[in-house]
């Protein structure tokens, strides 16, 4: 995919563009924190620079003019408040894959910024980027214990379906958002 297809979103607040290198720093700080690591994929934290490059790469292979990942940042001081997705949501292994892959909608916010309304207003601006280019449903899982992240895809509209093995291999809760 190409980075460079990735649109910039706007919001009152935030600003949404595709990470790079220069943001190294954030990114390995973000992720260092097991408070935000613990409710993410195995809950290691990685703590290296170059484990943060590579994520940032994995991240930009993301982008395209549908789907990406997102740094979302201040639109006052340009500080990073954390990293918003919406891509393919990967199935567990022992799932088949739909025809087409599912969309999943994310938000990975630093401590910092929690509890401002900074995840729901960037969701927001990602629910209505994927009307525009076409995208008829969006996917939210979070783990079981992210009460927080439930609050989120609740307050962006989406519904709760449940407890699901369905993808990374680990029980979460699924949401739905019918576009």
């Amino acid at each position: 995919m190409d980075p460079d297809q990735l649109p910039a979103l706007e919001t009152d607040r935030l600003r949404l563009r595709a990470p790079t290198a220069e943001d190294v720093d954030f990114i390995a700080n973000l992720y260092a924190r097991p408070e935000v690591a613990r409710f993410i994929g195995d809950g290691r934290t990685e703590r290296t620079r170059e484990q943060a490059l590579a994520r940032i790469e994995r991240y930009r292979s993301f982008a395209g003019a549908t789907t990406g990942v997102w740094l979302a940042s201040c639109a006052v001081d340009g500080e990073p408040r954390g990293i918003m997705l919406l891509k393919p949501i990967p199935v567990s292994a022992d799932v088949d894959p739909e025809p087409q892959p599912e969309i999943e909608i994310g938000w990975h916010l630093h401590p910092d910024a929690q509890g401002r309304g900074y995840a729901a207003e960037a969701a927001e601006a990602l629910v209505e980027h994927a009307r525009t280019v076409g995208l008829e449903t969006l996917v939210a899982v979070a783990h079981p214990e992210n009460r927080a992240s439930h609050r989120v895809a609740e307050r962006i509209g989406m519904a709760h379906r449940g407890t699901t093995d369905r993808y990374y291999g680990t029980t979460v809760e699924l949401f739905t958002l019918e576009l």
